[in-house]
């Protein structure tokens, strides 16, 4: 079966280092993630290019990550009268814009500092477009992250708890908290909502199947079997985010930024403290070469 949306919603795929752009035609024009800092101006044209006799009324952020609410604050000044609405537990450090509690330092990565109107409390419905969603609080990649489902046409609208094939990093696992168990429950209560579409934050819009679920519980199983593995791969997506931003660097800048990134320091101390941080980081690097996702020529490091 053939994914389909709702009436009135439209989704802009965008790739890995901004979060897919979703709006919502209608009555109440909304939309679903604003991106990363660097595209926050290609965000903005594409709104406008979407709702060219409108202004959207409502932002809503699924959750707080750089790659979801980077077009925030651009946004917000182009739309002074529209409401942004983020998940409950990072209201505070929100307010305060603490960088290192937002995980904007903490990864390396930039995001403009923006506020909020209201939250996103599971439980509660809000109105997009034309169309009534269910918040459902779904923790494991972030834990303060949310999905939305309506319920007539059963589209969810999943973030990165589910993609088509996999889900985002379990950061709080990075950071020994069990969150692996979090992620579990929240497939859980996605198969329980049974949508037939999935607008996942990253990749094509896809229909919901047993394969789909099964594809997510492997990958889970394999990280819960291996928790060095995962970890490997989170350094790894880190890398991989820079070099989207910047898509090409001398590698001594490259590696000079990564050395000061807190989250590669807390990843390797935790989980590969038997060599050096700048070891590891090479092997990592070299991980992506050999998989064909960064190149290196002379001294440079790109994006492939």
């Amino acid at each position: 079966m053939s994914a389909s949306l709702p009436p009135g919603l439209q989704v802009i795929e965008r790739g890995w280092l901004s979060a897919n752009l979703v709006i919502a035609h209608g009555k109440h024009p909304a939309l679903v993630d604003s991106g990363y800092a660097s595209h926050a101006p290609q965000t903005l044209l594409l709104v406008q290019a979407a709702l060219p006799s409108q202004m959207p009324t409502l932002l809503v952020n699924t959750h707080l990550h750089s790659d979801h609410c980077g077009g925030n604050a651009v946004l917000q000044a182009a739309f002074p009268a529209m409401r942004t609405l983020i998940p409950p537990g990072q209201a505070q450090v929100l307010t305060d814009w603490d960088e290192d509690a937002l995980s904007f330092r903490a990864t390396g990565q930039h995001c403009p500092r923006f506020g909020f109107d209201g939250l996103l409390s599971p439980g509660h419905t809000i109105t997009m477009g034309e169309l009534t969603w269910q918040v459902h609080a779904a923790p494991g990649h972030d834990p303060h992250s949310v999905v939305l489902f309506e319920a007539q046409s059963r589209t969810l609208i999943s973030a990165d708890a589910l993609w088509e094939n996999g889900f985002g990093v379990v950061f709080p696992e990075l950071e020994g908290e069990h969150a692996f168990d979090e992620v579990s429950a929240t497939l859980d209560m996605i198969d329980a909502l049974a949508p037939l579409t999935v607008v996942p934050g990253h990749g094509p819009v896809f229909s919901h199947s047993g394969k789909v679920m099964a594809r997510a519980r492997q990958r889970l199983a394999s990280f819960v079997n291996d928790p060095v593995r995962h970890a490997q791969h989170a350094g790894k997506v880190l890398l991989k985010f820079k070099l989207l931003e910047v898509q090409q660097q001398s590698r001594p800048d490259f590696m000079a930024w990564a050395l000061t990134v807190p989250y590669m320091a807390r990843v390797h101390q935790r989980f590969f403290a038997d060599s050096d941080l700048e070891s590891w980081l090479t092997r990592l690097l070299a991980d992506l070469v050999k998989a064909g996702a960064a190149e290196t020529c002379h001294d440079w490091v790109r994006n492939r």
